[in-house]
């Protein structure tokens, strides 16, 4: 059977992803989900963007239910793309840069979404997250 992510490993991920946005002078809203994309572990960062708390919750979920990064769905999902409009499934994905699945031993235990800034930054605070987990 598949072992999902922690509690552990999540507030693991929370706080190295918090840790490189205060490096970065980010404010995010940083959300992981375990192997069944339930929410596990989440943080606001201090004047972090409302309207981002759900992208990134929703980004985590993202990437766990593709079990691939948000911005790769996001090339796929580009009009006149295989995936198009695939964003409107699931009650909503997120399909640009900020989600990234969890792996242990190869297999998907989770993933983690982060919103605040640009894609760009999302997306390197979540990989820093991953770094911490890996």
């Amino acid at each position: 059977m598949k072992m999902g992510i922690t509690l552990e490993q999540a507030e693991t991920a929370v706080k190295a992803a918090k840790q490189k946005a205060q490096e970065l002078g980010l404010k995010m809203n940083i959300a992981v989900v375990d192997a069944g994309a339930n929410l596990t572990a989440f943080a606001r960062m201090d004047g972090a963007w409302l309207g981002s708390l759900d992208i990134s919750i929703r980004k985590a979920k993202t990437a766990r239910f593709f079990d691939m990064p948000t911005g790769e769905l996001g090339k796929l999902s580009q009009p006149g793309g295989p995936l198009f409009n695939i964003e409107h499934s699931n009650n909503g994905l997120i399909t640009f840069p900020g989600g990234i699945p969890i792996l242990s031993g190869g297999e998907v235990i989770g993933a983690i979404g982060v919103s605040g800034s640009t894609v760009e930054d999302d997306h390197t605070v979540a990989q820093a997250g991953i770094d911490a987990v890996a």
